[in-house]
């Protein structure tokens, strides 16, 4: 038994857990990994995030009661060894907004705007003090990744980025650097769980959100609706940006700059992830969803208001084609 499974093994039995059956729930692409616990007719979520790896399960815990306050459904913390990176959470099931619509495309739109819901009721509360605030100048660095990370990766070279984070800076800075709000980030159909047995935005379960911040208003609903994972289709994210500025009242014309500066500051940050998870981390599955990503960014790119962007990115980014997609996938775990 390794050292990390005798750990888990004594967080379970101080929480009398022990005797529990135990199965791999799901990984992500961070360190974190989940286990059901399963006995006598109750389950629970064993949470392992190893200390050191850039997952801090005190942050989970801080975001979740601030969740729970709201009246949102954050997992229920049932116990904790925040020393050793283990949490005892609530089981909130299986049903992933992802896969439900896969079996049943009838849900997209309820379980989309039930989703949209949730960040119209977080957005109108004061968020909690401490979380991180970042500048336009700080969120087109972290866009940076798409050149430190994804064109590395196919041309092996480093190129100088000033260029390419002045231009996003001034994007950010003309369309979307407005009043923050508290954002999940990676808010998407495979971290949502519809709890039908519960009532208003309660009913949807939510997941990986230790990494919130301060934010622009649309950003997690560019994460909701220009998922990495799933294609949603063109009718129903226009649905669900005018039921969002229906009940915000914000001006369209704005909010469409807006949203695509967000979608692809967005996707160019992500495109830079995949491209090092395959890299230093070895997950070259990411790479299946650069095309997805890459189409994302291209449609964001064609607002006129980003033409010098635009240039910058086709000057700079090669396409994530085939040929490309290999020479990526060759280097796989390649820079630990």
């Amino acid at each position: 038994m390794t050292d990390r499974a005798s750990q888990s093994q004594a967080f379970l039995a101080r929480s009398g857990w022990q005797d529990a059956a135990r199965r791999f729930l799901a990984g992500d692409a961070s360190d974190r990994s989940y286990d059901r616990l399963s006995r006598a007719g109750e389950t629970a979520v064993l949470m392992d995030a190893p200390p050191g790896k850039g997952d801090n399960p005190a942050a989970f815990i801080a975001i979740a009661a601030h969740l729970h306050s709201l009246g949102l459904s954050a997992p229920r913390i049932m116990a904790q060894d925040l020393t050793t990176g283990f949490l005892l959470l609530e089981d909130l099931g299986d049903g992933i907004f992802a896969r439900l619509i896969a079996a049943n495309p009838a849900l997209e739109i309820p379980l989309y705007t039930a989703a949209t819901d949730v960040l119209l009721h977080l957005q109108r509360h004061p968020a909690p003090s401490g979380l991180p605030y970042l500048s336009a100048q700080e969120w087109a660095k972290a866009a940076g990744f798409a050149l430190e990370w994804y064109r590395f990766a196919i041309t092996g070279d480093r190129i100088d980025t000033a260029a390419f984070e002045a231009n996003l800076t001034e994007a950010m800075q003309a369309h979307a650097d407005r009043p923050r709000v508290m954002i999940l980030r990676d808010y998407h159909a495979e971290n949502l769980l519809w709890l039908p047995d519960r009532t208003g935005c309660a009913r949807v379960g939510l997941l990986d959100f230790q990494l919130a911040q301060m934010g622009q208003r649309g950003y997690d609903l560019v994460s909701l609706l220009q998922d990495a994972r799933r294609d949603v289709p063109a009718a129903t994210e226009a649905a669900m940006i005018r039921h969002f500025l229906d009940v915000t009242g914000e001006s369209s014309a704005e909010f469409a700059r807006s949203y695509a500066v967000l979608g692809a500051q967005r996707a160019l940050r992500i495109i830079g992830v995949f491209a090092r998870l395959c890299l230093v981390s070895g997950k070259s599955g990411y790479l299946a969803l650069l095309p997805r990503v890459w189409a994302q960014l291209q449609r964001n790119l064609a607002q006129p208001e980003l033409a010098a962007l635009a240039a910058v990115c086709t000057q700079l980014l090669p396409a994530p084609t085939p040929a490309n997609l290999t020479l990526i996938g060759a280097k796989c775990g390649h820079f630990r």
